[in-house]
């Protein structure tokens, strides 16, 4: 399960399709292909997002990951997704 309290390394290492949420959110999580340091909660907080915000991001990010039989692709910046 995906917390505020979780590193960037672990998140984009565990759940990788946070890294495209993440961008899209101006939420920097990668720089020259490494993780940066510090926590989800701090990478929002550096944003300007309020606790509030930073809650909703918590939910979305977990509720992108319980689909673990379903695979994403990527399409003109657009997610679909397929039943495997």
């Amino acid at each position: 399960m995906i917390t505020k309290d979780i590193t960037i390394e672990d998140l984009i290492e565990d759940y990788p399709k946070s890294v495209k949420y993440l961008s899209e959110k101006n939420i920097r999580c990668i720089k020259c292909g490494e993780p940066i340091w510090g926590t989800l909660e701090e990478a929002c907080l550096e944003k300007k997002f309020t606790q509030l915000a930073i809650d909703k991001v918590v939910k979305e990010l977990n509720e992108l990951h319980k689909t673990p039989n379903k695979k994403f692709e990527i399409d003109n910046k657009k997610i679909k997704v397929k039943k495997i």
